[in-house]
Order: C-alpha cells, then sequence, then structure tokens
C-alpha cells in the first residue's frame, strides 16, 4: 500500500479580494497574514508536497509507465525528469553508502540546500514555527548571486515527518509572493514568491546505508523562460553530492 500522511481540509483563497481572512492589503499594498490562514494554507501545501515526495520516490520502482524519464543512470545516481505541461519536475535518486539516515537528515534541511542553490546566502533565519515539525524560514540571498537568487528573499516552509516504517521526508517549498510579503511586510519589495517545491525521501538500507530520493520543481507558477528553468534544475537536483560530504561529517549514532 503506498506510504501517506491522513488528508487535511483544502487551504483557503490566498489569490482572493483583501476583504479575505487570508491576506489584508492596505491602499499602499502594506500585506498582513493571520496565523490561523498563514497555519492552515502551510499544513495543507506541506501535506500535498509530501504526498508527490512519497509518489515520486516510490514510482518507476516496478517498470516504466508513470512519466519519468531516466535522464542518467552512473554509479549508484538515477536523474531522471517528468513533463508536468509545459514545466518540468526534476528527480535524483542517491545510494549513499555508510551514511545513516539519521546521519543525512542533519543536513536535509532548507538553510543547508539554500547554500547549495547559491553560496551567497548572506542570511537565513527561522521567522516562526507553525508545530514540532513545521517551521517558516526566511532566505536572503546577496549581490553576488545568480540572476535568479541576486538581492531576492524568499519564504519557505520546512515540513518534516517519519512514516511508520521508518522512512524520513522532508519539504521544502516557497510561499506565494502575498503570503510571504505578508510575514515581512517591513521588506516585501525584495520578496519573491513561488521559487521552488523540493524535498527529500530518505529511506535506510542495510549497513548503514540509505537511499535518498530528491525531487525539485523550480518555478511551479512557469514566470521564467522555460530553457532558464531547465537548465537550473540540472543543477539544482545534484546538490545531493555536496549534502553527502556534509552528513559524512556529522557522527553516527550508536546502535542499542
Amino acid at each position: 500500500m503506498p506510504r501517506s500522511l491522513p488528508p487535511h481540509p483544502p487551504p483557503p483563497d490566498t489569490m482572493s479580494n483583501a476583504s479575505s481572512p487570508v491576506i489584508a492589503a492596505s491602499c499602499s499594498r502594506s500585506w498582513s497574514v493571520s496565523e490561523d490562514s498563514l497555519r492552515r494554507y502551510v499544513t495543507y501545501a506541506s501535506e500535498r508536497c509530501i504526498q508527490e515526495l512519497l509518489s515520486a520516490s516510490e514510482s518507476s520502482r516496478a517498470g516504466g509507465g508513470d512519466g519519468w524519464k531516466v535522464l542518467a543512470f552512473q554509479n549508484g545516481v538515477e536523474i531522471s525528469k517528468r513533463s508536468a505541461g509545459s514545466l518540468h519536475v526534476f528527480r535524483s535518486r542517491w545510494l549513499l553508502r555508510s551514511v545513516t539516515p539519521q546521519q543525512f537528515i542533519v543536513v536535509a534541511t532548507a538553510i543547508d540546500a539554500a547554500k547549495q542553490w547559491d553560496p551567497d546566502l548572506v542570511e537565513a533565519k527561522h521567522i516562526k514555527d507553525l508545530n514540532d515539525n513545521l517551521s517558516i524560514i526566511g532566505l536572503r540571498f546577496g549581490d553576488s548571486s545568480k540572476p535568479l537568487f541576486k538581492k531576492r528573499e524568499f519564504i519557505v516552509y520546512e515540513r518534516r515527518e517519519t512514516l511508520d516504517d521508518g522512512t524520513l521526508v522532508v519539504a521544502v517549498a516557497s510561499l506565494p509572493k502575498e503570503i510571504a510579503a505578508g510575514l515581512q511586510p517591513k521588506n516585501n519589495k525584495a520578496i519573491r514568491g513561488l521559487l521552488l517545491q523540493s524535498g527529500w525521501v530518505v529511506e535506510k538500507l542495510e549497513d548503514d546505508s540509505c537511499m535518498v530520493t530528491y525531487v525539485v520543481q523550480l518555478d511551479p507558477a512557469g514566470w521564467l523562460p522555460k530553457c532558464f528553468v531547465n537548465r537550473l534544475n540540472t543543477k539544482l537536483v545534484m546538490i545531493i553530492e555536496n549534502l553527502k560530504k556534509l552528513a559524512e561529517t556529522c557522527p553516527m549514532e550508536k546502535k542499542m
């Protein structure tokens, strides 16, 4: 049976008018967002993201027919792509030998990933915790960043789940601008929404090793040139290589 989380009510309409309980804006475009609306939106969006991550991690293991096209397979690393309309979702699978799930999950974070997206990450801060496994994080990039990130700020959620079979799942995705600007009203001119949807599925193997599936969809709203997005997607999906090196420096838990 496919692994899943329990269903959750749909999120509020984040694109509704100014009288919406989700977002209010004055004539000066000063946004605000209520705590309850933020929690409902992020809870639903992160649950949907986790379901998509689990589906991607399970697909293609019994053969084709699920839309994923393998682009490369070498040294235990598989790179695949799936079309979603005019957009593409990229996936990489890594067999990490001598790296436990507990070691890798330490570096499977929004902040560690952002450092791999672009090295000129000048600020990373926790804005708030919505519960024990769901956080809102601000990421700000500097003048030396790539054009997509240059002098921009992104507000992302990070949700971490442990399934009954021990599989670890981390979902990281940026919030829509209307919600992100409500959390940082003084800096909303630099905020950009809907940068990406991404995450990891970490499965335990024998001999203190693990299988890591990383999925990333850059620019899910489809605002950027497709050739630019797909080229950057292929680079982002490879960040596991550097995260693996970081994980190897983490102490391995002793077995009981």
